[in-house]
């Protein structure tokens, strides 16, 4: 529901109406809409690390292991209805503040460290350059997941996936030895 309508859009009283409950009853769980939220998000980031972190990391490190953990995540931001809900929070929350982006940024800063530690394990196996900035590789990564994300969700357009793995190739080509 969250990937479809958006976090702030989702309530007590539409998760009432969605599950058939009472709002009294998920208003004593949560307490709060802010803390439905993040519980909303919680749940997403444990989905996120057994579905796309953890299948990657039981790969070869290095550029196998990278390559898992793209696969992985373009996988998992298309089989929601409405996309990844990281993206979609992260836009929403983006210039709140609060604990709900509180939570947000916490989780992103985790998923950016990943990436930092992936691009580390492929310099220790000799598949990446040993002087790459990990920090610029992450961001490298980051930033065309996104840009797939966008091309295939927002633009519908059907040569995303063609040019993610181009871009891709690109990427790890300009960080390989």
């Amino acid at each position: 529901m969250a990937s479809e309508i958006g976090l702030e859009a989702i309530t007590i009283g539409t998760l009432a109406d969605e599950t058939g409950m009472s709002k009294s009853g998920l208003f004593a769980h949560f307490k709060s809409k802010e803390n439905l939220q993040i519980e909303i998000l919680a749940y997403a980031g444990s989905s996120f690390t057994a579905k796309v972190v953890t299948p990657a990391l039981k790969t070869t490190a290095g550029i196998p292991r990278i390559s898992a953990l793209v696969e992985n995540w373009t996988n998992w931001s298309g089989a929601l209805p409405g996309g990844c809900i990281f993206v979609t929070a992260s836009t929403e929350f983006s210039d709140r503040h609060g604990k709900v982006r509180d939570y947000l940024l916490k989780q992103q800063e985790n998923w950016i460290n990943c990436l930092r530690r992936i691009a580390e394990s492929g310099i220790r196996t000799g598949d990446l350059k040993p002087d790459i900035d990990v920090d610029q590789f992450a961001y490298d990564l980051y930033s065309m997941l996104l840009g797939f994300y966008h091309y295939y969700k927002l633009l519908n357009d059907a040569r995303s996936d063609n040019h993610q793995k181009k871009s891709f190739a690109r990427l790890l080509e300009h960080y390989s030895l």
